[in-house]
């Protein structure tokens, strides 16, 4: 699947099949991330990749709508080094999930509300953050993709030139 193609398919899911994500697969997602360009390369962004089906349960117990974390076979939390921004953890976040997309595997992310709870199941140290964690698996595709919900079309999102031009200038 291209690039293009990847982003505009992709859709979060919070239903997963039991299948495991193979290794190669996975290192081929985990490369993305760290491929995810950042400010002044300083390249702020960790992972931890959380596979244990107990750490996940704990880990989803940090999050107010993370239980589907204990459905993912896989789970990467994206960590924040001291001083990193959070643009930089959301462009690493969204390469693992294109990145995953891109071989069938689907994902959504999750907010950890309780960064202390997050940092402790994790075994960081205080001074890092839980930017986001990515649940990942294969789809259980009894459960539609996009819940029925569409995306806006586009001249509702976009203004040209200035806020309320809904059209090119000129056209």
């Amino acid at each position: 699947m291209d690039a293009y193609r990847a982003i505009v398919t992709k859709r979060d899911t919070r239903h997963f099949l039991p299948n495991p994500v193979p290794a190669d697969i996975l290192t081929r997602i985990l490369q993305a991330g760290r491929m995810a360009g950042s400010s002044k390369n300083t390249q702020p962004v960790r992972m931890v990749v959380v596979q244990d089906a107990e750490r996940r349960a704990q880990l989803a117990s940090c999050g107010d709508y993370a239980a589907h974390l204990t459905a993912a076979p896989v789970a990467i939390a994206v960590v924040l080094l001291p001083g990193g921004g959070p643009f930089d953890a959301g462009r690493a976040a969204q390469n693992l999930m294109v990145a995953a997309w891109a071989s069938g595997i689907t994902s959504c992310p999750v907010s950890m509300h309780r960064q202390e709870c997050a940092r402790t199941v994790l075994g960081l140290p205080p001074d890092h953050t839980v930017a986001t964690v990515i649940a990942l698996g294969y789809p259980d595709l009894k459960h539609p993709l996009s819940q029925g919900r569409q995306r806006l079309p586009l001249d509702e999102i976009v203004s040209w030139e200035a806020w309320g031009n809904h059209r090119p200038q000129g056209d």
